[in-house]
């Protein structure tokens, strides 16, 4: 091979790279996403570096549990929808990244829709991507005059007889096992035969 041939080569392969890099870091995003909706507080914390800043000097996965698990358990049922991803890399494992989500909560009787942005900070470790930071930015919230808790969760004549937002995984059963939900929930999921 020429020179030319290998300089070329390398370009291909930086490129390639960039690519996965991004599809990786979109990733976590999406991960996040169902981890949050499915309760899975496990998969949720393997998502961020192992030195995650939590905020006024804690830092680590276990001072991130001990946020997110009781901001969790203020709403019964969510659905975060992902509808856009920017992400910026500035070295080969430091990149930073905005995304955009439409988020839906069941709080009692309401069901808030709220539009956010994360703006985040990631970094690879160990040929990994994480999350090293995650700064969300609410810019409204509002209840939905027309809950689906109302309709069952469906309100067209071919959906399912039974839908159920979001399935009763284990996780999700064990997550909310011995926490008190009659003010979150009027319609608490049903497991599944």
């Amino acid at each position: 091979m020429k020179k030319g041939d290998l300089t070329a080569l390398d370009d291909v392969a930086r490129r390639l790279q960039r690519l996965e890099d991004i599809h990786e870091i979109e990733q976590l995003a999406v991960r996040y996403a169902m981890a949050v909706d499915d309760r899975d507080i496990d998969a949720w914390l393997e998502l961020f570096a192992p030195d995650v800043i939590v905020g006024k000097g804690r830092r680590g996965r276990e001072a991130l549990r001990g946020f997110i698990v009781p901001n969790l358990q203020q709403f019964y049922r969510s659905i975060h929808l992902i509808s856009g991803h920017r992400v910026d890399l500035h070295t080969s494992d430091q990149a930073t990244g905005a995304v955009y989500c439409r988020a839906e909560h069941e709080v009692g009787g309401r069901w808030i829709v709220i539009a956010i942005r994360y703006d985040d900070e990631y970094s690879k470790v160990d040929g990994r991507w994480y999350f090293t930071r995650r700064k969300d930015k609410h810019w409204y919230e509002t209840d939905l005059p027309d809950r689906p808790q109302d309709a069952g969760f469906h309100d067209w004549a071919s959906a399912p007889a039974r839908p159920c937002l979001p399935e009763p995984t284990a996780r999700w059963t064990s997550f909310w096992d011995g926490v008190e939900i009659t003010e979150l929930t009027a319609a608490p999921v049903q497991p599944t035969d």
